[in-house]
């Protein structure tokens, strides 16, 4: 078990590598796909027109897969926006989205394993890029 949670730490860390226990990952596919798939689509491919605000003047959900910008965010970020919602201190004060919180729908050991199933389905291309990317935001 204590292996399950460094891969998962080392997923959600950004490094470079795919997860050797795909346990915390397939967890994660299931329970993004009951509770993420019907916004951000089965295979993370967002909603169509996703950086075109609607009639409403929302945005569309978001690709989180590599055509998207998920992989910009650090961890703990998205942490957050699924835990607590797309508000401040994560978004512009009169921000409005359709980003539900999840703090009473999943555990956090959830979220990380729905975040980690997102990393999961990037290309090694793209997590390397967001590795450089976290290490340098430390510098």
């Amino acid at each position: 078990m204590r292996s399950a949670w460094l891969v998962l730490a080392l997923v959600l860390a950004g490094c470079g590598e795919r997860p050797s226990d795909p346990a915390p990952v397939a967890g994660g596919a299931e329970l993004y796909a009951k509770h993420c798939a019907s916004c951000h689509g089965a295979n993370l491919e967002g909603q169509p027109n996703w950086r075109s605000r609607l009639s409403n003047g929302r945005l569309p959900a978001p690709p989180h897969d590599d055509s998207g910008h998920t992989w910009h965010h650090p961890p703990e970020l998205l942490f957050a926006i699924t835990k607590y919602g797309l508000v401040p201190p994560h978004a512009p004060k009169d921000y409005e989205s359709d980003m539900p919180a999840y703090a009473s729908v999943l555990s956090d050991d959830e979220i990380r394993a729905v975040l980690a199933h997102i990393e999961s389905r990037w290309s090694n291309e793209l997590r390397n890029a967001r590795a450089e990317m976290l290490r340098n935001r430390g510098k």
